[in-house]
């Protein structure tokens, strides 16, 4: 996480962050910084209206002197109106709305230091519930066979195991040596929860294929698995680029797919080709909530194609 000591924001910020977050609730450095820029973003933005101040761009306005009595006097009418001039998507509005809610509740109900919860009432808005985009087997099959190059070993290991694992890019990025131990990878997930995953066979030749060739001179993190070029540990964009270049030698969309859409796939052909049941997937994927799990199990048309073929009044005429 880039930010360590939040020192531009209010100590009871800060406070909410650094002890609340992440020491009492133990939230991932990724959700911490999340809740950083949310909460920033939006104090920033009233300040400058409840202050009447002449800034037009609101992000330049300092905020690491606000008190308590400005919290207080935040309304709900304040935040709607952040919400109702700040761009974005309907998920990203969502989440500053939980930002907002699990902030003031910190400040409400767990200190004690405020009497009055602007964010009571405070509606997010409705999601739609999409399928998630995933690659077929023919064309998992070719993203496999499209890896070439100078890192053709590093890489192969890398697709193969968002493929068969369903890890997510933070999860792959930070998997160091030591957590690979016989045929059982140790993962970090959200939460800084810890899980065990089972690595297949193709799994595990990719990493022993990619070991061999593994830099071991000059490694500037020699805990890490996976080195880029400089022999630092990978980075996540650095994993981005390179699933995009190999999505496009695919033959493939690479505005459809992502690392995280391998994680889809992943799930997908697990729960559709390997029958795998939804609470194993949960335990595999890392899902604190079952629901999550539920829309990897999408029925896709050829699913429902072939359950009304076997109707059995199916052919009566």
């Amino acid at each position: 996480m880039k930010k360590t000591n939040f020192d531009d924001m209010p100590i009871i910020i800060q406070d909410f962050l650094k002890n609340y977050l992440k020491v009492a609730k133990g939230r991932s450095d990724l959700t911490i910084s999340e809740y950083y820029y949310d909460l920033r973003d939006i104090f920033k933005f009233i300040k400058r209206d409840k202050f009447n101040i002449k800034e037009d761009n609101y992000k330049n306005i300092k905020i690491h002197d606000l008190d308590l009595k400005f919290f207080e006097n935040i309304t709900t009418n304040d935040l709607y109106e952040y919400l109702f001039t700040s761009s974005g998507k309907a998920v990203s509005r969502a989440r500053k709305i939980s930002s907002m809610k699990t902030f003031f509740n910190y400040l409400c109900n767990i200190k004690k230091i405020i009497d009055r919860n602007p964010c009571i009432g405070l509606e997010s808005p409705k999601l739609e519930n999409r399928l998630p985009k995933y690659l077929k087997l023919d064309e998992a099959l070719s993203l496999l066979h499209s890896i070439d190059g100078d890192f053709k070993i590093r890489d192969t290991a890398i697709i193969t195991l968002f493929l068969n694992c369903g890890l997510r890019l933070s999860e792959l990025v930070n998997i160091n040596l030591c957590d690979i131990k016989n045929d059982t990878i140790s993962i970090i997930g959200k939460g800084n929860k810890e899980r065990s995953i089972y690595l297949n066979q193709t799994c595990r030749d990719v990493i022993n294929d990619y070991l061999k060739v593994r830099p071991v001179d000059d490694v500037k993190d020699k805990e890490a698995l996976f080195l880029s070029k400089q022999r630092k540990r990978i980075s996540p964009r650095m994993v981005e680029l390179l699933v995009k270049k190999y999505i496009i030698s695919a033959g493939l969309d690479p505005r459809k797919y992502t690392p995280h859409k391998l994680r889809h796939t992943a799930a997908t052909l697990m729960h559709k080709h390997g029958k795998v049941d939804i609470l194993t997937l949960q335990q595999i994927l890392g899902h604190e909530s079952i629901a999550t799990t539920q829309i990897y199990t999408h029925i896709d048309s050829e699913d429902v194609k072939t359950a009304l073929e076997s109707n059995p009044l199916n052919h009566l005429s």
